[in-house]
């Protein structure tokens, strides 16, 4: 007989933690029944069908909770979610509950056919998906309005009721990771297949991309060295330079894309289909009915989102961008200040001041990177998006002009209008330099240290000097409930695509761009790998198939980049020598030379395909399979309708 919701049983006799639900303390007793009540009660109920147990402390606090689920459940949960796994006849497809014995590693009493980090994924989903019926308010909590189908947990949320939903880290597995991962220093390639098995596929994509941008950036180290040592004032040499640099980024992103894919392939979340999107938690409106669907859900005018954004977050964008131009011009009246003193100390001293405006101005635009980063966060909420990816967008075009123009516009300035090669070299060296340190003390080195004195002091507080495996439940959930939260790859792809802006835009004019790039990824890897570790709380497993929007925004820099070192090559002494009689011929030639570098570019990236061969067939093959099994199935049904 088929399983069905109807036939799950919510006991478990062996039950597994998988998330830990923490509530405001004082939260009254009827809603904690009400919202427990909810999580349990069967899908046909609307209910989450999933199981709870209180956490009681020592003081008899009852405000966090445990959330697990029976075996049967998490697999027909894994149905619901879409999650592709490996069959025995090596191919990958989406699982289904009834053909379960088909898949590779399954079995009725093997409960680590699914990792810990899908079974919380899956958990995580159905937190998520509880929705109002009939309810019009959160027991005991009047102000706290409901409406069908608004979300419960989003609710508790924004009334403060429930503080945090995570996932418990597993640290027998977690130990060995640490190992394996950044326990001992080595020269070779990251354990993605196990970072991905605990973290999820899009942290292991970031790891992963990372590791290839920094094995990439090596050749570009190699052949930039000499350059920098034997011929750096003779621009006319930086031709081959700058154009196996055009080239090279062009085909590295290119590569990327079909590295993605077969690890995405094999990870199973390139065939992962994508659902209908739901409403972000954050959305709100009018209680409404979505044609669509014919579900009830906010509704909120395109119109007044679009006032919002036109007259609202453009100006406010035109603001900001205004205001970062304003302190690089003060930053260019420090420069002139430096090298003033300089020309009349000529001493040591005023040698070193003369680097100090650029460092100054370099933690400057980290300082107003952050603040905007705030900004647009909070601007783009209240531009209040239906869907999160329109969110994301959004959020990620703001951030990405801002970041380019506050990091970018003095080395546009001093190339284009001051003409100072030495200024921008020294420049670029400086804000590239500065960055890179400023961004691993602020996200690892600092963070990791506070992170620490917490788990002194908590671990002295409960006086055990237990390590991290000995340590209880209780103390477990007590250290991780207090870890910072992940708030996700954003930040950490924003550094690469400025790096790799630091590294394409004047490639000509500072060849050991790329040595400083090496040097700080290398760092980053493990830096970023030990903060993932022990510095934050587990984030849930998200599915992806690719980096996203990121991919775009690196094929954009690129492009700019072809553009930025034609001029940079055409405005040197030596290419102007060239055409001493005519400086349009000299236009004409740079422009010519400029469209013929991006038409190769376009040509290479329609040329090399996104995906390998081996996966295309593949891909042919699991669809050619369905229409066949779509077939079948409409033929059987016909004949049955003869029959009768």
């Amino acid at each position: 007989m088929k399983e069905t919701w109807s036939f799950l049983d919510t006991f478990e006799p062996n039950f597994r933690p998988l998330v830990v639900i923490e509530l405001a303390k004082g939260t009254k007793k009827e809603t904690i029944e009400w919202f427990t009540k909810r999580i349990v009660d069967k899908k046909a109920d609307g209910g989450a069908q999933l199981l709870i147990k209180p956490l009681v402390t020592e003081n008899g606090d009852e405000n966090i909770y445990l959330v697990g689920a029976s075996h049967l459940r998490l697999l027909l949960g894994a149905e619901t979610v879409g999650l592709v796994k490996e069959c025995n006849d090596n191919s990958m497809r989406s699982f289904t509950y009834s053909s379960r014995k088909t898949f590779k590693d399954f079995a009725d009493d093997n409960h680590n056919f699914l990792t810990m980090s899908e079974c919380q994924y899956i958990v995580k989903h159905e937190l998520e998906n509880l929705r109002a019926r009939d309810e019009k308010m959160i027991p005991g909590y009047p102000q706290a309005k409901l409406y069908p189908g608004k979300s419960i947990v989003r609710r508790l949320l924004t009334n403060g009721i429930l503080l945090q939903i995570f996932p418990l880290h597993d640290r027998e597995e977690l130990k060995k990771l640490r190992h394996t991962w950044y326990g001992r220093v080595k020269i070779g390639y990251q354990p993605l297949d196990e970072i991905r098995s605990y973290f999820g596929e899009t942290i292991a994509l970031y790891f992963g991309f990372l590791e290839y941008f920094t094995f990439a950036l090596i050749p570009m180290a190699i052949i930039g060295i000499p350059y920098y040592v034997f011929a750096w004032e003779d621009y006319d040499k930086y031709v081959m330079f700058a154009t196996f640099n055009l080239l090279w980024s062009t085909v590295i992103l290119e590569v990327w894309k079909r590295i993605c894919a077969v690890m995405t392939y094999r990870w199973g979340t390139l065939l992962m289909k994508r659902q209908f999107e739901e409403p972000r938690p954050g959305f709100h409106g009018a209680l409404g009915v979505n044609p669509v669907t014919g579900r009830e859900e906010p509704v909120y005018s395109s119109i007044k989102r679009q006032l919002r954004i036109y007259l609202v977050s453009v100006p406010f964008v035109c603001l900001c961008l205004y205001f970062s131009l304003y302190v690089m011009m003060i930053y260019f009246d420090l420069e002139q200040w430096a090298l003033d003193y300089h020309e009349e100390d000529k001493s040591t001293f005023s040698s070193l001041m003369l680097y100090v405006p650029s460092i100054i101005y370099a933690v400057v635009i980290e300082i107003m990177n952050r603040i905007y980063r705030y900004a647009a966060e909070f601007l783009t909420s209240w531009e209040n998006h239906r869907l999160e990816s329109s969110y994301q967008n959004h959020l990620v075009l703001k951030v990405l002009v801002f970041n380019f123009l506050n990091c970018f516009a003095s080395l546009f300035y001093i190339a284009f209008v001051l003409f100072d090669m030495k200024l921008l070299r020294q420049s670029l060296a400086t804000l590239l330099i500065t960055s890179q340190i400023l961004n691993q003390f602020a996200e690892s080195l600092l963070p990791y240290w506070l992170q620490k004195r917490h788990v002194k002091k908590m671990k002295k507080h409960i006086h055990s000097p237990k390590t991290d495996m000995d340590l209880s439940l209780v103390e477990q959930i007590n250290l991780e409930k207090e870890m910072c939260t992940y708030f996700g790859t954003f930040d950490d792809y924003l550094e690469l695509f400025l790096q790799f802006g630091y590294v394409s835009l004047f490639s000509c004019v500072y060849p050991l761009a790329a040595v400083f790039a090496v040097l700080n990824n290398v760092t980053e890897i493990y830096s970023d790998a030990l903060k993932m570790c022990r510095v934050y709380k587990r984030p849930f497993a998200e599915p992806t198939a690719n980096i996203g929007v990121w991919q775009l925004a690196f094929e954009t820099m690129s492009v700019i980049s072809v553009v930025t070192n034609c001029i940079l090559i055409g405005m040197s002494p030596q290419v102007n020598a060239l055409f001493p009689d005519s400086k349009m011929d000299l236009v004409l030639t740079v422009a010519l030379v400029e469209h013929l570098l991006l038409a190769i570019k376009f040509v290479m990236a329609f040329v090399i395909p996104d995906k390998p061969r081996e996966i295309q067939i593949k891909l042919a093959k699991l669809e050619f399979e369905s229409l066949e099994a779509l077939k079948q199935q409409q033929m059987k049904l016909a004949a049955e309708s003869l029959k009768e």
